[in-house]
């Protein structure tokens, strides 16, 4: 059954790029049809909002629905995320994902299915330290032990039978933690990146620490997951980001967590009065926790200024949350928000220029040519809040209502 066709009129609309103080958007079959300013006639279903504002659906450029846990997709589309990046998950479990996005009420998956692992390289250490469990073993013996350049090769092209979106690299020393983990040669991330490219794939990266970011940069990565916590940015790692073009996916909310300076902020989001009806007590409880890894070893700040510095100097940033359930501190949906809240409150971001981070400047980087703004031809990933975000970035999280490829979550009908 094709999706409902409607018109939302009288709303300000941040198409992505731009705002437009009052206008309207036409969905028929689940696409956007028309986007006009001022007002417009429609002989259909017809939501006339005032006072609100459409924003192009938000994009969550890192989380884990680790063992394909079924409250990651549903909680994030009751966020007003539509798209939720998966950057490393077995491949069976993106399987499971996928057909829960099938079954509706969910954000939309992409993913990178195993990322490019070596035996004892993160993040299986850290796994083990924590959950040494038969089951958890069985589970990591599925996952990708690289060596030579040769198997990084194999690895991208097992991945494109698994029909990914991009490649997911580790290089992770484990220095923010205290500890010395295998990490990948320069050689065998060399040859992951050269083969995603060749087949027309973009790479990205965890790394926590700043030495680390730096190799990998020097590898030719397209981005990373993560900025780092353990020391202030460089003029060098300015100039890697630059030679590459490569984007950074900071994740601050999460590295907030390692270095448990975040807490009280975690605790205020957790608690907002607006989101109880959208999150369970069980999250809701892992939200108020810290991960701490990086308590004596690093701090919130420097990640911070990391951001600044990268904005200022021309390097794309865009928003992520890495949402997981063993990663405390974060919750799936709410943590963008709360992402978005530290571009403007921490970093020197305008509410339109984070807004863009979450929504096109995501989808263009990650190679999302159909969704990520509001512009005829392209998905209907829309979110209603009430409000101005575009003046206070605060505004995201009074939803009013969230459609995904034209279908309203389940979560707001009846409201509208």
């Amino acid at each position: 059954m094709a999706p409902p066709s409607f018109l939302i009129k009288n709303v300000r609309i941040f198409d992505g790029e731009r705002s437009v103080e009052c206008g309207s958007v036409l969905v028929e079959d689940g696409k956007i049809y028309r986007v006009e300013a001022g007002d417009s006639d429609y002989d259909g279903n017809i939501i006339s909002k005032p006072g609100h504002t459409l924003l192009p659906g938000l994009i969550d450029a890192h989380i884990h629905a680790d063992s394909a846990n079924p409250v990651a997709l549903p909680q994030s589309l009751r966020f007003g995320v539509t798209t939720a990046c998966d950057m490393h998950n077995e491949s069976y479990n993106i399987e499971k994902l996928r057909k829960q996005v099938e079954a509706g009420d969910c954000a939309d998956i992409k993913t990178t299915s195993f990322a490019a692992t070596i035996d004892m390289g993160w993040p299986m250490p850290v796994v083990l330290m924590h959950h040494d469990t038969p089951e958890v073993r069985e589970e990591i013996a599925t996952w990708p032990k690289l060596t030579t350049p040769d198997s990084g090769r194999q690895y991208v092209r097992d991945r494109l039978k698994d029909k990914v979106d991009y490649i997911k690299l580790m290089h992770e020393s484990g220095t923010i933690l205290g500890h010395t983990f295998n990490k990948p040669s320069l050689e065998l991330q060399k040859a992951i990146i050269e083969e995603a490219h060749k087949h027309g794939l973009i790479t990205v990266a965890h790394c926590t620490c700043l030495a680390d970011t730096l190799e990998i940069l020097s590898c030719g990565i397209d981005g990373l997951a993560h900025t780092f916590v353990d020391k202030p940015p460089t003029q060098e790692l300015i100039e890697a980001y630059k030679k590459n073009g490569a984007h950074c996916c900071p994740t601050l909310a999460c590295m907030a967590s390692a270095t448990t300076q975040g807490q009280t902020l975690q605790e205020k989001y957790a608690h907002d009065p607006r989101v109880q009806n959208l999150i369970g007590e069980e999250e809701r409880g892992r939200m108020c926790m810290c991960m701490s890894f990086a308590k004596e070893t690093g701090t919130q700040e420097n990640a911070f200024e990391s951001v600044r510095q990268l904005k200022k100097a021309g390097v794309p940033i865009i928003v992520g949350s890495d949402a997981a359930s063993p990663a405390v501190g974060t919750a799936w949906g709410l943590s963008v928000h709360h992402e978005l809240a530290l571009f403007v409150n921490e970093c020197g971001f305008t509410p339109i220029e984070a807004l863009r981070a979450a929504t096109s400047l995501s989808a263009q980087r990650l190679n999302f040519s159909d969704r990520g703004q509001i512009k005829p031809g392209l998905r209907a990933d829309l979110v209603l809040v009430e409000g101005n975000p575009l003046e206070d970035i605060n505004c995201t999280l009074d939803l009013r209502a969230v459609w995904k490829a034209g279908e309203l979550c389940s979560a707001y009908k009846g409201t509208l």
